[in-house]
């Protein structure tokens, strides 16, 4: 009897002790909280899958994405060098050139001292922009998503979209846009204390009375690194670009005045380019609305309406230069110089070349892609005459379980593509190296295509909207697709950067060889292509 009684004792106690920790579980859940424990079953239930093999034997695909990553940060660079050099012939930039020497040539009675302020003035125009980046990579390493939540969030972009408009019609002279005066004359009236830290406050005053012409050209910067691939490395190599291109003039006229001499006067040309700067503003204030149309399925902004309005604002900067349209601070010109002729020839040209964006392609039954708009203009599928769900009308799925339970069936490897509505890159490579005949052919008849965008603010089922851990360390709450996706790519394949592209088993559970990111060339993406072909066949 008293062996009975404890059989029974050890089996209450078991009973209860399972009940506990199942209630546990259960509280954890439905508070989204997850535990290390539980992090198994969570991936289990979002994604179907817990782990993913790494490549088995040698890999065959020989990618460099350090190399590739150093090749962007020095495009990004010099992009951002033009861009300084653009602001520097601006009428709120230009016209400084000559106080500045003037400044430094005043003690010219000791040209070493002179040389030396000339130096520094240059070095701190260059840390100014290149400071602006720094909080960025703080966002960045506190979660590694952040930058692009900000550059697809819908308001941010709306804003920007008025914004740009609000600087393209300050460009063509409606309106002057200054920072406040009580800011610059504090700032101003600092330059007084000499020295260094004088100099100083001199570059932070060129910064802030100039920011009515950088302003609009530093956003466009913003924007543009925010949404493309490492973030904020990328837009502290475009910052760095734009900050040597603005100090190199301004150091190097003030060490030798004498060049002053040879740089054209200040004049109407000036204006002119500020009005070109104008159109460029209001096109790129059509990309903002192009993103928050995008990622929240709105169907406003569509291929079509989005090229027309390009047309148009291209006509009308090709009639500005012919000197048919002008605005309140130009005077109508008697004679167009040869420059002027030549930019309205190649205006007139490019927006020629728009115009063929909206010829039919019969290869793709979609429109025609420009090069030069890839990521610009909305993906030719997303349109009311030609609508492709998927690029180049290739079959695909959008959902990671749906996608490989039709590759288990077909017993084809899976083409995963991490990408986004928002991504200039992830368009480059759908539009022209997917359409390639020898890729489509790949991509559609031997691999199942899973796209898993990103930055989709379409909402979650409550069932999904849990809390997990990060990887870097603290927690965030699934909330839309795109967090679910990204989250995803971080946590199995520790990158945050689109377009990626990862080749399966069809089952999910194995990697065929190295993920790569972005590849223009399309023979480097055969050959990744048909190296985890190889691989699958010898599974």
């Amino acid at each position: 009897m008293r062996e009975l009684n404890k059989i029974l004792l050890i089996i209450l106690l078991t009973v209860s002790g399972g009940l506990a920790t199942v209630q546990a579980q259960s509280s954890n859940l439905e508070d989204g909280i997850v535990k290390e424990s539980q992090v198994g079953t969570v991936e289990q239930e979002l994604y179907g899958l817990t782990s993913i093999s790494d490549v088995i034997g040698d890999d065959c695909n020989g990618s460099e994405p350090e190399e590739k990553q150093s090749k962007t940060l020095v495009g990004i660079f010099i992009l951002g060098m033009i861009g300084g050099l653009l602001a520097l012939l601006t009428p709120c930039v230009f016209p400084l050139i000559p106080l500045t020497v003037s400044f430094f040539t005043k003690g010219s009675e000791n040209k070493k001292k002179g040389f030396r302020d000339a130096m520094l003035y240059g070095l701190f125009i260059f840390g100014v922009y290149v400071l602006l980046s720094i909080p960025f990579h703080l966002l960045d390493s506190i979660n590694p998503d952040i930058l692009n939540e900000i550059s697809t969030n819908v308001w941010l972009n709306l804003s920007f979209f008025v914004i740009f408009l609000f600087f393209a019609f300050s460009f063509f002279g409606y309106y002057e846009i200054t920072m406040p005066s009580s800011l610059t004359n504090k700032i101003s009236a600092a330059e007084g204390v000499g020295g260094i830290l004088g100099i100083f406050f001199m570059a932070l005053t060129l910064s802030l009375v100039s920011f009515s012409c950088t302003g609009p050209i530093l956003g466009s910067l913003l924007a543009g690194a925010l949404s493309s691939d490492g973030g904020a490395w990328q837009l502290t190599a475009g910052m760095s670009g734009f900050g040597l291109a603005l100090a190199l003039p301004f150091a190097l006229f003030a060490m030798f005045p004498s060049w002053m001499n040879k740089i054209p006067k200040s004049g109407g040309w000036l204006n002119s380019v500020k009005v070109v700067l104008g159109f460029v503003e209001l096109a790129l204030a059509f990309k903002f609305l192009s993103n928050a149309d995008l990622v929240m399925h709105w169907g406003i902004l569509k291929y079509e309406l989005f090229m027309v309005l390009w047309i148009v604002v291209g006509v009308g900067l090709s009639l500005y230069f012919f000197g048919i349209v002008y605005f309140k601070h130009d005077s109508k010109p008697n004679n167009l110089s040869g420059l002027r002729i030549g930019l309205g020839v190649i205006s007139a040209v490019f927006t020629i070349y728009l115009a063929m964006g909206l010829l039919k392609n019969e290869e793709t039954n979609t429109f025609t892609s420009l090069k030069l708009l890839s990521g610009l203009a909305p993906p030719v599928g997303y349109s009311w005459i030609y609508p492709n769900d998927c690029p180049n009308d290739i079959n695909c799925f959008k959902d990671l379980e749906t996608g490989l339970a039709y590759a288990k069936k077909q017993n084809k490897p899976v083409l995963l593509d991490f990408t986004g509505y928002a991504c200039v890159n992830c368009r480059k490579m759908e539009e022209h190296v997917w359409s390639n005949q020898k890729i489509f052919d790949y991509i559609n008849d031997d691999f199942v295509l899973i796209s898993l965008y990103v930055d989709d603010k379409k909402e979650l089922p409550e069932e999904e909207r849990v809390q997990i851990e990060r990887v870097q360390g603290g927690k965030r709450k699934l909330r839309k697709y795109g967090h679910k996706w990204a989250h995803f790519q971080t946590k199995f394949f520790n990158t945050n950067s689109q377009p990626y592209y990862v080749l399966l088993s069809p089952d999910g559970k194995q990697m065929l060889n190295t993920a790569v990111g972005y590849t223009p060339n399309v023979d480097e993406y055969a050959e990744f292509l048909e190296c985890g072909l190889n691989s699958f066949k010898n599974l």
